[in-house]
């Protein structure tokens, strides 16, 4: 697991994994989250990936976007 930057301090994120279709994303307190090309779609993954390394709007765009799009 790649720790999250968390530049704006306020993220319930806390790390993620990068696989070329897919993203894991790490929550405080909780379990991890996998989204993959299938589940969430390509352009969505791509840039989860793109706010992972960024640190900052992660778990805004999934709030927004994605959010029950994990793999079950």
């Amino acid at each position: 697991m790649e720790r999250y930057s968390n530049l704006r301090g306020n993220s319930p994120v806390i790390g993620y994994d990068i696989e070329p279709h897919r993203i894991t994303v790490w929550f405080k307190g909780g379990k991890p989250y996998s989204y993959s090309y299938t589940s969430a779609g390509a352009s969505n993954v791509e840039t989860m990936k793109k706010l992972a390394r960024e640190g900052a709007g992660l778990s805004a765009f999934i709030t927004r976007n994605v959010r029950f799009d994990y793999e079950k």
